[in-house]
């Protein structure tokens, strides 16, 4: 232990506001993006309890940083080489794995217009069977171990904190106390600490850039990914620098060199705390904004919107009444006309592009229902398909075809789950959690006289194919009203959020190439 006693001085004070005051600013900032992360679809997609997780780690570590200016003379010698292989890894591990999180969800979305839904794309491995979160919790978990069985490793062989024993000749060098302290902050036992955060900041780091280059979002994602990424290039190199380069002592005096570690700490959390807390506030006065002029037009005589084609609405609207396009009817024609170019900007721009793939999919099993105001009943005793009469296989196509949308877009396994109120959701997941358990294996004895257990070929149109099907009983509340309630919900989600950005952005496109165009002319 150092017989020294903590430094005092008006820097140390500097030091000690600076940590109470970011401190409350982030503590403050976490607990208001805790509190609408389950509501507001920004925060939702980016998984903010990983994040802050990451964060208050890294945070740990940015404050007992702070403070070693003041308090390092009086701490154990060895403290600072237990903080830094410890908190820091893990902090860092944990946040880029969420922070990769923006190119995984980018990735998926762009699924939901080049490939099928998951229900026709089993998962084979235990591996893909974990969400984004659990995988990124077991990668940084397995590289923790090995962090701390190297830490301890070389802590045991090395004689710089521990005289009596370890390899001789690794003492640390000094005849006084600073000098010691001083040898103690280098050499070989520090490599793993330095080689993860250069892991992280000089390979990973670059990796997500590059790949998120030609991603353009709507929520302000991207650029809080990129500048996450920028925020730790400095900070191994300076570090390194302020250690090794003699001319740098004379900074170390005042700014310790593992402050450049938490200056890089600091720009993280205000890209990953700070910003989204921003992006928040400003989407949550957009949506008001957009609420009420809703409202203003809903109001109004249909006359104001006109339906045609979907392009031209959307493009001669610039020249009309803006507002029209605002309108739910407007929303609800393009869903039923030509709702590509929504699910395109939704899955790519937006990263809400389930909403619109849900509400097409709900469209398209509802036009498979037979005719309207004719109620459906489902309570089939159970017995051989075979037995059954001819129109069984298409009242048991429409009930596999209503389980798909709840186990793509609704189901808690689903990639990305529509956000449902919870009195919604506990009523579809009474009607197909135990269908969608037995089909999908995720229920163990399942009993067996209730299924097929091999593919069986859905007459009822060529979209089926050749698959595994429920063929159980089919619940009493199934009906033709079941997704209304849903569905509803989602609309009005997708007209107060996704659809003011789309009508946006279909004007902004137009202007550009109406102003090209007289250009060239």
């Amino acid at each position: 232990m150092a017989s020294a006693g903590p430094v005092m001085d008006n820097l140390s004070v500097f030091y000690l506001v600076l940590v109470i005051l970011w401190t409350s600013i982030t503590v403050s900032c976490a607990g208001f993006l805790l509190l609408h992360h389950k509501t507001c679809a920004l925060l939702r997609v980016r998984n903010i309890p990983l994040s802050l997780a990451a964060c208050a780690l890294l945070h740990c570590y940015w404050v007992s940083v702070q403070l070693g200016y003041a308090v390092g003379p009086v701490m154990p010698e060895d403290a600072e080489y237990w903080i830094m292989g410890t908190w820091l890894p893990l902090g860092m591990g944990l946040f880029h794995g969420s922070n990769w999180r923006f190119l995984w969800v980018a990735a998926h979305q762009k699924r939901l217009l080049t490939e099928e839904p998951a229900w026709n794309q089993p998962k084979k491995s235990w591996w893909e069977k974990l969400s984004h979160t659990g995988r990124v919790i077991l990668v940084v978990g397995a590289g923790l171990v090995v962090q701390i069985l190297v830490t301890v490793l070389m802590y045991i062989i090395s004689r710089k904190w521990h005289s009596s024993w370890g390899i001789p000749g690794t003492q640390a060098q000094g005849s006084t106390h600073d000098e010691r302290m001083h040898d103690m902050a280098r050499g070989w036992e520090w490599w793993p600490t330095v080689f993860w955060q250069c892991i992280w900041a000089w390979i990973v780091a670059p990796i997500i850039l590059w790949r998120s280059r030609h991603i353009r979002d709507t929520q302000g994602w991207r650029m809080q990914t990129m500048g996450c990424c920028l925020a730790s290039l400095h900070a191994t190199p300076m570090w390194l620098i302020a250690l090794y380069v003699p001319a740098m002592e004379k900074v170390n005096q005042y700014f310790i060199p593992p402050q450049w570690i938490a200056l890089s700490i600091m720009l993280i959390e205000i890209f990953t705390i700070l910003l989204p807390c921003y992006e928040t506030i400003r989407h949550r006065a957009q949506r008001s904004t957009v609420i009420a002029n809703i409202g203003r037009w809903e109001t109004k005589d249909e006359e104001h919107y006109q339906p045609s084609d979907t392009t031209n609405s959307i493009d001669s609207s610039s020249n009309s009444s803006s507002g029209s396009m605002l309108s739910m009817g407007a929303l609800e024609h393009v869903l039923e006309s030509n709702p590509t170019p929504l699910l395109q900007f939704s899955a790519l721009r937006d990263f809400s592009g389930e909403n619109i793939a849900f509400l097409t999919a709900v469209a398209s099993w509802r036009d498979m229902l037979p005719g309207s105001g004719r109620r459906l009943s489902f309570n089939i005793a159970e017995k051989l398909v075979e037995d059954l009469n001819p129109n069984t296989d298409a009242v048991y196509s429409h009930f596999n075809r209503a389980l798909r949308i709840y186990t793509d877009y609704i189901s808690p396994s689903a990639d990305f789950q529509v956000n449902l109120p919870s009195t919604i959701f506990r009523r579809l997941h009474a009607v197909f959690e135990i269908p969608a358990r037995t089909i999908y294996g995720e229920k163990q004895g399942a009993d067996l006289s209730t299924m097929w257990d091999t593919p069986r070929s859905m007459p009822s149109d060529g979209s089926e194919g050749v698959r595994v099907q429920y063929w159980g009983t089919i619940p009493a509340d199934y009906d033709e009203g079941l997704f209304d309630e849903a569905e509803a919900n989602i609309k009005y989600l997708v007209l107060t959020n996704t659809w003011s950005k789309f009508v946006k952005e279909r004007r902004m496109s137009i202007a550009s190439d109406l102003t090209g165009a007289h250009a060239v002319n």
